[in-house]
């Protein structure tokens, strides 16, 4: 179950007076029924399905009242710590609605957690989210919680978070698949929830483009449980889902290497989460060509080597050599799952493409080390013993082309620093690392030049600068303002070639580490003498 820590105004919450509220527009029963479940375990509130319901809606009433339109309280929201009673109960005069929308947050997820934790007669998420009437929607005061992540500026943490989670659990009990954890008898229509659920998927995915450890924190609770979800795993998938876990995935299994370009890591226990995710995504490979064909296009095998060899906590491993085991046997379905007919003619990816890319990035060493270590969890040890097998059968089979293929790429990191880093600019693939530091560029600042001498590598930067991808973005800010710094009139060619104005652009992104790299690097095209100012 994903935790959702004390509202840092938690203390008020006893102090709250609902008829002074005139903003909130209460009616006299949704106060009293306010009032009642602040006075009975939350067990007695939800007993009665018509009671739950009443409740649930009143406290989205709450929200949608408190958090307005206009972004995220002035005060509340920008708060990062546990206040004291007294300090909070400040906080209560000088901004009521923040504390409010914490408060309707924090009894929305008491409501979730405890319908979904606790089965009773009658009473469930889906008898108390989705209307009684024969067509069985989801119910409209749904909508406050989508809005809420949404807030402008910074956002309110807290609130988006919790918020997210809520959402998340209230759309699975609208999807067929999730159908036995809820009330059968009652007809729920999966319709009213797919344009919910793809917006509530799009937001975490927006937050995943960010390479900041407070996003992650932000979503992968969320995420975790959605992915229990099959109709979820697929619309996440669909968005991008699976490039953007393992490109977490290999940052964070960098851990405090990671050079003075970026700024923060996942920690264990986001690692776990995403790898979680990830593992859980390779169970629709079996049913879908197109998912099959992410994992192989977006690396994903690379990133859980990678995480492997970083050597991380034992949970870690474990979902690690789960999600490589499901892809090393993976078994595409007839072609009557193709999309198309087109499909026929390209080329397959199945589990010999994953057991090649894995021969490729040096698994077979790190099982056989791995299997000669004293596990405690069976489940590493069966998986172990699982892909020992089919990674050494493969290698037999493999023919001399496919095996000259997995050398090439084993052989990848023997390629010069700058073929790499071409190699790297001309798929837009970048992410942080030896390849965007100062002595690199101070070492290869003549090779921008490029064969013809027209910059090319140049040029593809300040295109990358307008990626969908923020850390994209961020590297190719930091690439060009090293550029400038160590080529010979950098400064000039910068300009010539629309640089500065493009980047300039950037300096306001709302994300803050993209907007301090684009600001360096048009410092860097404004300043003659960088190293004597910095």
């Amino acid at each position: 179950m994903a935790f959702l820590p004390p509202s840092p105004v938690a203390l008020a919450f006893p102090g709250i007076q609902w008829d002074p509220m005139q903003k909130l527009r209460l009616t006299s029963p949704e106060k009293l029924l306010l009032r009642s479940a602040e006075a009975n375990p939350i067990d007695y509130t939800l007993s009665d399905p018509d009671q739950s319901t009443a409740y649930v809606k009143a406290l989205l009433k709450v929200l949608a009242e408190a958090s307005g339109a206009s972004g995220p309280s002035s005060k509340v929201s920008r708060l990062k710590e546990a206040l004291a009673e007294e300090d909070a109960l400040v906080m209560l005069y000088t901004d009521p609605m923040g504390v409010v929308t914490h408060y309707a947050i924090t009894k929305l997820y008491e409501v979730v957690t405890c319908l979904k934790e606790k089965r009773r007669s009658g009473v469930s998420l889906g008898t108390t989210f989705y209307n009684d009437d024969v067509d069985g929607n989801l119910i409209d005061e749904w909508r406050p919680l989508l809005r809420v992540l949404h807030l402008g500026g910074g956002g309110d943490a807290f609130a988006q978070r919790g918020a997210a989670y809520c959402l998340a659990f209230i759309l699975m009990a609208g999807c067929p698949s999730q159908r036995f954890s809820t009330d059968r008898s009652r007809k729920i229509n999966h319709a009213s929830v797919e344009e919910p659920l793809a917006a509530l998927i799009s937001w975490i995915t927006s937050q995943l483009q960010s390479t900041a450890s407070s996003s992650l924190s932000l979503v992968t609770p969320t995420l975790t449980a959605l992915m229990t979800c099959p109709e979820a795993r697929i619309l996440f998938a669909d968005s991008g889902g699976i490039g953007y876990l393992s490109r977490h995935l290999r940052t964070g299994s960098r851990g405090n290497k990671r050079p003075v370009g970026g700024t923060g890591t996942a920690t264990v226990q986001q690692l776990y989460e995403l790898c979680f995710c990830l593992w859980t995504l390779t169970y629709e490979c079996n049913t879908s060509a197109s998912i099959r064909a992410t994992f192989a296009r977006d690396n994903a095998v690379q990133s859980l080597v990678d995480l492997l060899s970083s050597a991380p906590r034992e949970k870690v491993i474990r979902v690690a050599l789960s999600a490589l085991r499901t892809l090393a046997s993976c078994t595409p379905a007839s072609c009557s799952h193709l999309s198309s007919l087109s499909d026929l003619y390209k080329k397959e990816i199945s589990s010999s493409t994953f057991l090649n890319e894995m021969i490729g990035c040096g698994l077979i060493k790190y099982i056989d080390q791995m299997k000669e270590r004293q596990w405690t969890d069976p489940d590493i040890v069966d998986d172990l013993t699982v892909l020992h097998k089919l990674l050494h059968e493969n290698y037999k089979e493999m023919s001399r082309w496919d095996v000259y293929l997995a050398l090439l790429h084993e052989n990848y990191k023997e390629m010069s620093r700058w073929d790499v880093y071409l190699a790297k600019v001309q798929s837009g693939n970048l992410e942080w690392g030896i390849l965007h530091t100062e002595k690199f560029f101070r070492e290869n600042a003549k090779r921008f030049e490029g064969p013809n001498g027209d910059f090319s590598v140049v040029k593809i930067l300040i295109a990358l600068t307008a990626s969908n991808d923020e850390e994209v973005q961020s590297i190719a800010c930091y690439d060009i303002g090293e550029f400038v710094r160590h080529y010979p009139n950098g400064r000039a060619i910068a300009r010539s070639l629309g640089a500065k104005d493009i980047v300039l652009k950037l300096v306001d992104h709302s994300n803050e580490e993209l907007s301090r790299h684009a600001l360096t690097a048009v410092s860097k095209m404004m300043v003659q003498n960088w190293a004597a100012v910095h």
